[in-house]
């Protein structure tokens, strides 16, 4: 067993280990299908090499198609507040990689990051694992060096064939499924719930937040299979929601007597309402493994999760006057649930500055936009990003007004100095156009 070795003297910087990892290993985010590297060899490998460090720390491990993001933040903040130190794994990064990896809230530290290449380049480079794969390695190996209490696990991709899948959860967790990377999880909704009912293990209790009658049999077989007690959190909790404060506020009404009003959620979008459920569920079945959640810490986990754990980018308001909002949906279900939010607001004109990857289905987000906008088509600094001049070009065909400014940030400025007061400026499209903005 090789033992994570983690001196005190550095020689390279925080800049060239990342260039290290950006440079030396395919990473998905920035070059797309090339750098996905399907099943759990090279993951098992590399923890073997440690010594396991996954199996040092209880897990829970969230996936779906959408709202594992949000998922996995409230329920790490509504676990903090309750007293357990929690380590959080999350991709991708939307402004600095240390994002990824967090205890409690607070980034993994840039020397931790520089030291984990330093010790171990040579393992990295033999193996050649993928960029995610060295991210999820290097997750365990800080949440083990930290003994934490309990890990929040989300998928990175599909689940069946995810790094991440190497571990063995104390609960399960998937929000839902909607069409997105078709051209690795597959082109229809059964497809992509078989690479997402992946992650239920055996024996394991799974949360499913929302039951969709297209795929549900897929899970409930799964499940069964797998002897692995399964729940559909929408049939058992109701939610009624008020957006007409500064957060939403839910009324939570469970089959058996549970209740929890007045319930502020700091997170905004109406597809809260679902994760919500998810995250309900998850925290009543853990409750029955032993763990302890005060109602009073629900309550703060839920509302004050962007300070609790730092998250970012969902529904998140940058500025007033004009208001300003950033939301990385980028796939169909994504982008309806931005469009359905906007329907809660009052504004006088809406733009949004806009741009998405070209391994998307560009041509069905573009068929969901409102004509009544003004866009700014833009591109993020990656290679995936579809150039702006062809997504203007197609969203001229669809009777889209708007013009071509590449660059984000000149596109954001510009929106803004265009703007009224009382107009609502959109950023989206892609996570990374959001990350370029923030």
């Amino acid at each position: 067993m090789q033992v994570f070795s983690f001196s005190t003297v550095t020689f390279m910087t925080y800049t060239e280990a990342l260039k290290f990892l950006y440079d030396s290993l395919p990473m998905f985010h920035r070059v797309g299908q090339e750098a996905f590297r399907p099943g759990l060899g090279n993951i098992e490998k590399l923890c073997k090499h440690f010594g396991e460090p996954q199996e040092s720390f209880p897990t829970i491990h969230i996936g779906g198609t959408n709202g594992k993001g949000s998922t996995s933040h409230l329920l790490a903040a509504v676990l903090q507040r309750s007293g357990y130190k929690t380590g959080l794994y999350t991709s991708p990064h939307l402004k600095n990689f240390t994002e990824r990896i967090k205890i409690d809230g607070r980034e993994i530290s840039e020397d931790y990051v520089i030291k984990f290449i330093e010790d171990n380049k040579d393992i990295i480079l033999e193996i050649k694992p993928s960029f995610f794969e060295v991210t999820v390695l290097m997750a365990f190996l800080y949440f083990q060096s930290n003994k934490i209490d309990v890990a929040v696990i989300e998928v990175g991709l599909g689940g069946r064939l995810d790094s991440t899948n190497i571990i063995n959860p104390v609960l399960s967790l998937i929000t839902n499924i909607s069409l997105d990377h078709q051209n690795i999880l597959g082109n229809s909704y059964g497809e992509i719930a078989y690479e997402k009912a992946g992650i239920i293990k055996e024996n394991t209790p799974v949360v499913i937040s929302e039951r969709q009658d297209n795929v549900k049999e897929i899970f409930i077989s799964t499940a069964a299979i797998k002897r692995a007690p399964i729940c559909f959190a929408s049939d058992n909790f109701r939610v009624e929601v008020d957006y007409g404060q500064d957060k939403p506020c839910f009324n939570i009404e469970g089959n058996d007597g549970f209740k929890l009003n007045d319930l502020k959620v700091g997170l905004g979008g109406s597809y809260q309402e679902k994760n919500i459920l998810g995250v309900i569920q998850s925290v009543e079945i853990l409750k029955e493994k032993g763990y302890f959640f005060p109602e009073a810490a629900i309550r703060d986990g839920i509302e004050n999760v962007c300070a609790i754990t730092g998250f970012m980018g969902r529904w998140q308001i940058l500025q007033h006057s004009p208001t300003v909002i950033a939301d990385t949906g980028h796939n169909e279900a994504g982008i309806k649930s931005i469009i359905d939010q906007v329907t809660h607001l009052k504004f006088r004109k809406l733009r949004w500055v806009f741009g998405v990857v070209k391994d998307k289905d560009v041509s069905s987000i573009l068929d969901l936009l409102p004509k009544e906008a003004y866009y700014y088509f833009c591109q993020a600094n990656i290679p995936r990003a579809l150039p702006s001049e062809n997504l203007y070009s197609l969203a001229k065909d669809r009777g889209l007004a708007g013009e071509v400014i590449s660059d984000v940030k000149i596109a954001l400025n510009k929106a803004l100095s265009d703007s009224h007061p009382e107009d609502l400026i959109l950023v989206g499209g892609s996570t990374f156009v959001v990350a370029e903005a923030l």
